[in-house]
């Protein structure tokens, strides 16, 4: 991982095409180190979630690639590695496990983070999950707790949706666009030999939460599709 990292902090000090082209056989190392570490973490989160077992590194990885057309940062490459893991692959429109490997103590950015959720939901699948939490705000607010992860309420309304009733300790769950749960790791968790493991192992606490963001995501799909 040492050298993922490093390679990461040198891309995001060159990010231009010159640098990169020199670096590109450097670069298909460590993107190979990157894929066999997907693979084995979707194996590890297989094992307590089977509804990720048809997951491949092809539909849970991304390109490095920017899309820069309606960017004001033209920068050309992403200056971190990512994995999405999840039902049906990254674009299903399902929640589940993000991996976000980013050199933390540099000049961009929070670092690495672990997170589980829905991101981007459709209008309908939002609605589906909003009507989720009025119903069983309980159960998400213990599954949360519960999975040792923190609400991400970057992407939040700042007043709560109209025509929905919740106790006011659940109202931070209907203002969000998106229901994601988020952890910091750091450096020295990545750069330990056992990271995969432990990081599958905070995934686990995780499934609850899944379970329920998931089955209102099924029944958006089977009532609107």
């Amino acid at each position: 991982m040492k050298d993922i990292l490093s390679f990461l902090t040198e891309l995001h000090d060159n990010n231009n095409r010159e640098w990169f082209e020199q670096n590109r056989e450097r670069y298909r190392k460590v993107l190979a180190k990157h894929q066999a570490n997907t693979e084995r973490l979707i194996a590890l989160i297989a094992q307590f979630d089977p509804t990720v077992e048809g997951a491949t590194v092809a539909n849970s990885t991304y390109r490095i690639y920017r899309d820069t057309r309606f960017s004001k940062d033209k920068t050309p490459y992403k200056d971190f590695f990512s994995a999405f893991i999840v039902r049906g692959g990254k674009r299903s429109g399902y929640g589940g496990y993000y991996l976000h490997i980013s050199p933390k103590g540099h000049t961009w950015g929070e670092g690495s983070f672990l997170a589980a959720g829905n991101v981007c939901p459709e209008p309908y699948v939002l609605r589906s999950l909003r009507e989720e939490i009025e119903d069983n705000s309980i159960e998400m607010l213990r599954n949360i707790e519960m999975s040792g992860f923190a609400l991400d309420t970057t992407n939040a309304l700042k007043r709560t949706p109209r025509g929905y009733s919740v106790a006011p300790e659940c109202e931070a769950l209907l203002r969000q666009r998106e229901l994601i749960l988020s952890h910091p790791i750091d450096n020295a968790w990545l750069l330990q030999d056992d990271w995969i493991e432990r990081t599958a192992e905070l995934f686990k606490g995780c499934k609850p939460f899944l379970d329920q963001v998931n089955r209102a995501t099924e029944y958006a799909y089977e009532n609107e599709r």
